[in-house]
């Protein structure tokens, strides 16, 4: 390419997505797809780092390449050394989000509690590649052909189950499904079109912990993740926490 005029600004397809220098909200949509989705999740730019855990730092605005990796790892690179300057372990949970206009990413894991958070200022490129092996089933469907199974079939989530309402807003997020069980306890439904790991179920948590804060002190709130499987950490986790799984496909 021999000039700006000429140059690419982005690139999808099923299995890469590339953006350059794109605007705060295409890169929200971008990244929160890119996470919900598994994907490999690449973002360059000029950002601000503040990490808080074990023990707390904070770099200035420079140029830094962060990496999203499905596990829930995450790696903040300078142009200097193969060591990342802050990282977060797998078993971490990633989320997007716009701070008066610009890109923020957190990363948090609970045990020990620890959030990694990173604001972009400016994004000159964004990537999110299907860095998947092979080696796991690919589904065919999405999470919406999810959401309509159980609206059609409530039945799927359990015996009595009623829908109430979707994308319900809650301070920690959109809820998938919002309802009631046959006692009239609210039930709070996470769906993934995949199988997933604990940053799964901190979602489910986070949404559960939001709802009952919102709720009358005696509400009781039931938390269910719906997927096609979880790991062994993940359900562990679930246990942990009085969370719920129920195993289902999107439709093909």
């Amino acid at each position: 390419m021999t000039g700006d005029d000429d140059r690419a600004t982005s690139c999808d397809d099923d299995r890469t997505t590339i953006h350059v220098e794109p605007d705060p909200r295409l890169a929200l949509e971008t990244v929160r797809s890119g996470i919900e989705d598994g994907a490999l999740v690449v973002v360059f730019g000029r950002c601000r780092v503040e990490y808080e855990g074990r023990a707390a730092s904070e770099l200035g605005p420079g140029d830094r390449l962060v990496v999203l990796k499905p596990d829930g790892t995450a790696l903040v690179h300078t142009d200097e050394g193969q060591q990342p300057v802050n990282w977060q372990p797998p078993g971490s949970s990633h989320e997007a989000s716009l701070v008066e206009g610009e890109l923020r990413i957190e990363s948090r894991r609970e045990s020990p509690t620890e959030r990694l958070s990173i604001r972009f200022e400016t994004i000159r490129q964004l990537s999110t590649f299907d860095a998947a092996d092979g080696s796991e089933l690919a589904l065919v469907g999405t999470e919406a052909d999810l959401r309509e199974r159980i609206l059609e079939e409530p039945g799927l989530i359990e015996e009595g189950f009623r829908p109430l309402a979707t994308e319900r807003d809650t301070a920690a997020g959109a809820v998938d499904v919002y309802g009631e069980d046959d006692r009239g306890r609210t039930v709070i439904v996470e769906l993934k079109r995949r199988r997933v790991g604990p940053d799964a179920a901190g979602q489910l948590r986070r949404y559960v912990d939001a709802v009952e804060r919102e709720l009358h002190a005696d509400a009781t709130v039931r938390g269910i993740l719906v997927a096609p499987s979880v790991t062994d950490r993940a359900g562990r986790l679930l246990e942990r926490h009085g969370l719920e799984f129920v195993a289902l496909e999107p439709t093909m």
